[in-house]
């Protein structure tokens, strides 16, 4: 069964990082990764006289959401042509979310796909030190307002994910340490290779 694979957590987890190694390793698979939209996004930005802050209003309310839809859309096209689609972002918002977990559900099924979310567990402090050494210009607002940032950002598995009924399927990274990706990396590849 074809696969479009979801890999999330809170920023810094190394997201990106396991994203890329994990579909190095897989076979038939499409690697998209949502960071490629934001040159677009801060156009929009531009376009509005807006600061470029993707912590801000302006963000949540007409950019955020159409990133998601757009890479989760572009992630369905793109299991025409392969089996597997593995996409990188945080989808923060999406994952705590029943009825918009259901919606990437449905456009799945439509293509006989099933929906596998890779959730990344690591401590706060070690996202913290990894945000400072990406030295990111994304990361600005939230390094100079860590206190603040911190507070809003929820490290506990979403519960939607967690439901065994719902209709995906959920694999837990652990990535505080080499050791944690090395054995996360040996429990889970065979895992997607399964059943394809």
């Amino acid at each position: 069964m074809k696969k479009m694979i979801l890999v999330t957590s809170p920023p810094a987890c190394g997201k990106t990082y396991i994203s890329k190694q994990l579909a190095k390793s897989l076979r038939h698979v499409v690697y998209l990764d949502k960071d490629t939209l934001i040159p677009l996004s801060n156009r929009v930005f531009a376009a509005a006289g807006e600061e470029i802050n993707r912590s801000s209003e302006f963000f949540e309310k007409n950019i955020r959401d159409y990133e998601y839809e757009t890479i989760v859309d572009i992630g369905v096209e793109a299991l025409e042509y392969d089996d597997i689609v593995l996409i990188n972002a945080p989808f923060t918002k999406e994952v705590h979310s029943e009825e918009t977990l259901e919606r990437f559900r449905n456009k799945l099924r439509a293509k006989n796909a099933k929906l596998v979310i890779i959730w990344v567990v690591t401590s706060p402090v070690v996202c913290h030190k990894r945000i400072i050494e990406r030295n990111s210009e994304r990361d600005t607002w939230k390094l100079e307002h860590w206190d603040e940032y911190i507070k809003t950002v929820d490290f506990s598995i979403p519960e939607p994910l967690k439901r065994l009924d719902a209709g995906h399927d959920l694999l837990l990274f652990y990535n505080s340490s080499d050791e944690e990706f090395e054995q996360s990396m040996k429990e889970i590849l065979p895992r997607l290779e399964d059943d394809i």
